[in-house]
């Protein structure tokens, strides 16, 4: 059993909310977790992919009435968009009687955009949160390869070897493709979509060409973009955006793409050892994406992400935006021995970050310049955690 850090935060939000959303892909471990928050105080769970579930709610209205002293727990909430309009009064009623929190944790596996299409909006009575798969800080650094290589969802990086591992991910994406991604939208081929995720696979962390993405599965552009912002809603596929501030500079203006779990990276790619994953000419760009999304996954409420680069050559790789203006320049190097190069410090002057952090795969952390520090990732994702 895994301590996942969003737990605390969850907490806090059900005890100032009437409404929490709480959003990840299939398996991430939002059931465990919602559980575990819900252990210490009257509950009721209800899986609305459960025949039985959503048969007590044939009168909603009624039976949500009855359990209006308990936090009641939507599983898939998705599948029953006309619950929305309803959980709105419902909140306004026990608003008036005094209580104004922990009524109600949604649990989804799609975005809240996705979520506004089927139901009533629930503006100013929810907040949401998205959660990740396992983070390096979670497990432990000394897990830190076996995650990387299987990826963060719980089943998968506690598989008994690598082999089923591997099975389990591609058992995921299969019952993604044929099960799941047709609940949210128009019917899309699922060979067609296993392609584009494979191409976003072996394109991991490069720019954003929907036109030649379209061109490859054949696909007219404005469909091969809807099928991009459905992965991205489903929280499966990142786009980080380009940092654009400095209007002297020729700067890129393409999102960077990245399929968001290392091991669905993996597996997309039938790399199913280590072994082979340091001979894979991914390994860089997977170990860039492993780092981000830990790193995002940590990083407080408010901070913004982007990259930078220019047409010059300057580039950071992940540059990070505080709420109070203070910019982080981080560059991620897969060596154990890193070095700048002289892109990054062309980036740095450009941008004139507070800090200049380089993460690397050791343990140690060590200056490489007098401004320049080598950290691992665990400790920089303990760093933003702490507040």
């Amino acid at each position: 059993m895994f301590h996942r850090t969003i737990a605390a935060e969850l907490t806090l939000e059900l005890d100032h909310t009437p409404a929490v959303a709480l959003l990840g892909p299939r398996q991430v471990g939002k059931t465990t977790l919602a559980l575990e928050v819900a252990h210490n105080r009257p509950s009721v769970y209800l899986d609305l992919e459960s025949e039985r579930d959503r048969a007590k709610l044939d009168n909603a209205e009624l039976y949500l009435s009855d359990h209006l002293d308990k936090l009641v727990i939507l599983d898939e909430v998705h599948r029953t968009p006309a619950l929305f309009p309803l959980l709105r009064g419902l909140i306004d009623q026990a608003r008036r009687s005094g209580k104004t929190a922990g009524q109600y944790l949604l649990l989804g596996s799609a975005s809240w955009d996705l979520l506004q299409q089927s139901g009533e909006t629930l503006a100013g009575r929810i907040s949401y949160l998205d959660m990740t798969g396992l983070t390096v800080q979670e497990t432990g650094a000394d897990q830190q390869d076996s995650l990387w290589l299987r990826g963060g969802f719980p089943d998968s990086l506690q598989s008994p070897n690598e082999a089923r591992s591997l099975r389990w991910r591609e058992s995921f994406i299969r019952t993604y493709l044929e099960r799941d991604i047709p609940q949210f939208g128009p019917r899309i081929p699922a060979e067609t979509l296993r392609r584009l995720w494979t191409m976003l696979a072996h394109h991991q962390g490069g720019l954003l060409n929907v036109a030649q993405l379209a061109r490859n599965i054949g696909v007219d552009a404005k469909t091969a973009a809807s099928y991009i912002d459905l992965l991205s809603d489903l929280l499966l596929v990142r786009r980080l955006a380009p940092w654009h501030d400095n209007q002297g500079k020729r700067l890129v203006k393409s999102h960077k793409v990245y399929v968001r779990d290392s091991g669905l990276v993996h597996a997309l790619l039938h790399i199913g050892s280590k072994d082979d994953l340091l001979s894979h000419p991914v390994v860089g760009a997977s170990w860039e994406g492993f780092c981000i999304e830990n790193l995002l996954a940590c990083a407080p409420r408010g901070v913004q992400a982007f990259f930078y680069r220019s047409s010059g050559g300057a580039e950071v790789d992940l540059l990070l935006l505080w709420p109070n203006g203070e910019r982080w320049a981080i560059e991620i190097k897969r060596s154990t021995a890193p070095k700048v190069e002289r892109g990054f410090h062309s980036a740095c002057e450009d941008l004139q970050p507070a800090r200049k952090l380089v993460v690397y795969p050791g343990q140690e952390s060590y200056r490489l310049r007098e401004d320049v520090h080598a950290v691992s990732l665990h400790a920089l994702c303990q760093e933003l955690l702490t507040p």
